[in-house]
């Protein structure tokens, strides 16, 4: 590969603090709070202009889909974000449900539920700043490297928590991770949202065209564990397969999906219609493919819906996602590491730092929480190796690829967020390193907090 030489040059510190989270999704925002809420300095730093990642930024609008009457759910700060979302108006449905389908987000208003939710725990806040390298001594991070409007800029930080995602932070400063072969990656998403549907008629349609669970299997295989494959879900696969047969739309376009609810006013809906394989979302040039790609897909699910679906006859494009929604990426060798076995068996952990559901959606599995099985999730898998003060939230935590089926989920990587932030404030409290944080100390902590740890 050819090469050229960056001229060495000073960087100016722009800012020091206790405790630094990288990202602004639901894990970042978890972390955030939590470290600031137990009286710790602490900065966010956002490299999009919104706060909220898959919420806001890609448009996904239900932290909670998978709950059901008899689901055992997360507890602790991502029931607040769907709490204080429905106090400001930014939400239908009610936290803690008996309603399948939870709680629904209005992916807008969320940038200011997120915003107000920053500014009340005096965290400080960077937006439009992009991580690019770390600030090391030895193997201990002592901070970032930024790029933005304002050049290249240095933060300094006691302790930095990665809720990049793509576990930037930590493979920037060299821990071991792994990512799975692009062929084997899950796909990748662009969203996008339509205005002018007639709700009664598309509700009537999908009242006539009913789909279950057991329908994905159908364009992806998919195991579940039987009690899925007959629960009625917004599965839309018929208008597509007609499009494809009479030439309407390319022969070889993989376009299905699933839909939101149509709002009361304006007839806007969200469609998560097009599931992209084969794309590295550490790949820049991947990446811009993907965009192009899912959305000429949109068009053509459009196209589709409107030939085809009563109730989309005068539909139109309303957005895309600000950004692609990515599944699958780097994810850290943690001093635990989970399995299949683990979440898929109500794993148990001494250092748990919360629950979650037994919900997997990912890898050819489909298991939804529905008998109130959970398994703990460990303090380890936000401890990555070989880098002191350095923790992990989110997406990119330590595990196989079936129990990353599970933590990527958006109210997993709330837990994961709000254990990291709570260990990296009573790291610098008690003067450890963040992976000697008492395990003890953290788990009351969080009971304090409302985290349900067993």
């Amino acid at each position: 590969m050819k090469t050229v030489s960056e001229t060495a040059r000073e960087i100016p510190v722009i800012a020091e603090t206790d405790i630094l989270v990288v990202g602004g999704g639901p894990a970042g925002l978890a972390a955030s709070l939590s470290a600031a809420r137990e009286g710790v300095e602490t900065m966010l730093v956002e490299r999009y202009g919104c706060f909220g990642g898959t919420i806001t930024q890609v448009g996904v609008g239900s932290m909670s889909w998978y709950r059901s009457a008899d689901t055992v759910d997360a507890e602790g700060i991502g029931i607040e974000f769907e709490t204080r979302a429905q106090e400001m108006g930014a939400a239908q449905g009610r936290p803690r449900s008996s309603r399948k389908g939870g709680v629904l987000l209005d992916t807008e208003m969320f940038k200011v539920v997120a915003d107000k939710l920053v500014q009340e725990a005096d965290i400080r806040p960077l937006l439009h700043s992009k991580v690019v390298d770390t600030v090391m001594d030895g193997n201990m991070i002592q901070g970032v490297v930024i790029e933005s409007k304002s050049g290249r800029q240095a933060i300094l930080a006691k302790r930095v928590i990665d809720a990049s995602g793509d576990a930037d932070i930590a493979a920037y400063a060299g821990a071991p991770f792994e990512k799975l072969p692009k062929n084997e990656l899950m796909g990748v998403t662009v969203l996008f949202s339509c205005a002018g549907v007639e709700k009664g008629a598309f509700y009537e349609y999908l009242k006539a065209n009913p789909a279950t669970y057991r329908d994905w299997g159908e364009t992806w295989e998919i195991e579940t564990s039987g009690k899925e494959d007959n629960l009625r879900t917004s599965y839309i696969a018929e208008p597509f397969d007609r499009a494809r047969k009479e030439g309407l739309i390319p022969a070889d376009m993989p376009i299905v999906g699933s839909c939101g609810p149509v709002s009361e006013t304006g007839g806007s809906i969200t469609l998560n219609m097009n599931y992209m394989f084969g794309f590295d979302s550490t790949d820049v040039f991947d990446l811009t493919r993907a965009e192009i790609e899912g959305r000429e897909q949109a068009m053509y699910a459009i196209k589709a819906l409107k030939a085809y679906v009563p109730g989309f006859e005068k539909a139109k494009l309303k957005n895309f996602g600000m950004t692609l929604g990515t599944r699958d990426s780097r994810k850290i060798v943690g001093r635990t590491n989970l399995t299949a076995t683990h979440v898929r068996e109500e794993g148990r952990s001494d250092e748990s730092i919360g629950i979650f559901p037994e919900f997997i959606d990912g890898h050819g599995v489909l298991v939804l929480p529905t008998t109130g099985r959970y398994f703990q999730v460990p303090l380890g898998v936000i401890v990555p190796q070989k880098v002191e003060n350095l923790l992990v939230a989110g997406r990119c935590v330590a595990g196989d690829k079936i129990a990353h089926a599970a933590t990527r989920s958006m109210m997993c990587c709330a837990l994961t967020g709000q254990g990291a932030g709570v260990t990296a404030a009573l790291s610098i409290k008690n003067n450890v390193a963040s992976g000697s944080a008492s395990i003890g100390e953290v788990q009351t902590a969080l009971k304090n907090r409302g985290v349900r740890i067993d």
